[in-house]
């Protein structure tokens, strides 16, 4: 059994085809199929059912899999052990962000990374918070940038920010003569949100009494003149705002981003203001502490810029 062998089964249980984990692991589609046969004879057992184009892992393949998980995570622990023992800043940080943070937070953060580690290599990746706990459960991503609560067995949090959210909407919406909104408004105008899978998307409505009832009973039989409108990025639901097509609530850190001509303002809540906590999360035995420390504190510099940018749109 070769660590060669182990990776080849891992990436064939995430694809399910033998010719794109071939190509994934830079082998052909024989090599790759010999040495996956060469194991199963090894451990006497079958890891996958073969059929004409598709690939099923069997009950006991992924109890192996799961394992061969662990050991080339471990293998990539002691990789990282020794890199961190020459310098924690030199090697490549693999960082993911959820959709509603990604967007605001990376243009701010990579300058700063850049300049108290020029010799860390950044790969960035956005995606909801289900797929980024994978991907750092199983060593593909080293920290991510998620919403709190957050909770993952191994992993470690740190919160970076706390960002109110805020109402945008046309400058001659009547909501716009109001100083603060109260959430309890929101649901007697056309309110455009993200989609199911958005965990930003839950928080509003959490946060806005009523509000998911109505997007319900709207969804279901629209009344007359009302929109109901699902987007799947906030900067596609800001041009729709732009529009005239409704308003939305958006995180603090999203107000600074994008021109809209003119046409948008904004709103705070009335207290207790709806909020959220940006926390960074990652494994607890990733052995760069020096990185993390320098994630946080560079995120964490962001805010001010976001505050002053909401004070200009306010």
């Amino acid at each position: 059994m070769t660590l060669t062998e182990l990776r080849y089964i891992v990436t064939l249980a995430d694809v399910r085809h033998f010719g794109r984990a071939a190509e994934k692991c830079y082998v052909s589609q024989p090599t790759l199929s010999v040495a996956v046969k060469k194991l199963e004879e090894e451990l006497g057992v079958s890891l996958f059912e073969r059929s004409r184009g598709q690939v099923t892992v069997t009950d006991t393949g992924e109890q192996v899999i799961r394992q061969a998980r662990k050991v080339l995570d471990q293998v990539r622990l002691i990789r990282e052990i020794a890199q961190s023992g020459r310098d924690q800043l030199s090697s490549p940080l693999r960082l993911g962000a959820i959709y509603t943070v990604g967007p605001y937070l990376f243009p701010h953060l990579m300058p700063q990374l850049r300049r108290e580690a020029p010799g860390m290599g950044l790969y960035i990746e956005e995606g909801y918070t289900s797929v980024l706990r994978e991907k750092l459960r199983h060593g593909e991503l080293d920290a991510i940038v998620i919403a709190l609560p957050f909770e993952e067995t191994e992993v470690l949090t740190k919160p970076l920010y706390d960002e109110p959210f805020v109402v945008l909407m046309p400058k001659d919406h009547p909501l716009a003569a109001e100083a603060e909104i109260d959430p309890a408004w929101l649901s007697q105008y056309d309110l455009l949100m993200l989609g199911p899978g958005h965990c930003f998307r839950d928080q509003v409505l959490q946060a806005c009494p009523g509000l998911e009832d109505v997007v319900v009973r709207r969804a279901g039989a629209p009344e007359p003149g009302s929109v109901v409108t699902e987007g799947s990025s906030l900067e596609t639901i800001r041009h729709m705002v732009a529009s005239g097509l409704g308003i939305t609530v958006l995180p603090q850190s999203a107000v600074q981003a994008g021109d809209d001509g003119g046409l948008l303002t904004t709103r705070p809540f009335r207290a207790p203001v709806p909020s959220r906590t940006v926390a960074l999360a990652w494994r607890v035995t990733f052995p760069r502490p020096k990185a993390i420390d320098l994630l946080a504190k560079a995120a964490g510099q962001c805010k001010v810029n976001w505050a002053r940018a909401l004070k200009k749109t306010a």
